[in-house]
């Protein structure tokens, strides 16, 4: 968009908050799926803020949450794995691109702040 170039409309709210940006992550890097007491470690979330998270994914298409592959850890419940759609893989790849443009718009505009203020120039990450 021309007329708006800081407006990132890429940037879906589905998977910009924080908890559900960390899930996504974990499983992007989980081909085969994450068991739901993994993915509650990982992101360092409770229960019931995890399932939560876990339908709003799913209800957008981004995961599939699979019962009874297996036994848990405790072997006495069935367990739950989560796994990546897809859908949810393009999807958020196409997040994570809008982001890089959005890092690398910050840079130069801080960039040019800075010589336009006189300032050092501050060394820009790889």
């Amino acid at each position: 968009m021309r007329d708006a170039p800081f407006a990132y409309d890429g940037l879906d709210r589905v998977i910009h908050e924080k908890a559900r940006l960390g899930l996504l992550t974990s499983l992007m890097a989980a081909p085969k799926g994450l068991a739901f007491g993994d993915l509650k470690q990982l992101c360092g979330l409770t229960d019931g803020n995890l399932n939560r998270h876990l339908q709003v994914l799913q209800e957008a298409g981004f995961v599939e949450i699979r019962k009874g592959q297996g036994k848990s850890h405790s072997g006495t419940r069935p367990l739950t794995t989560c796994h990546l759609t897809p859908t949810g893989r393009t999807r958020f790849l196409d997040y994570l691109a809008v982001l890089e443009q959005v890092v690398r718009d910050a840079a130069k505009a801080a960039e040019m702040a800075a010589e336009s203020a006189g300032l050092p120039l501050v060394a820009r990450p790889a």
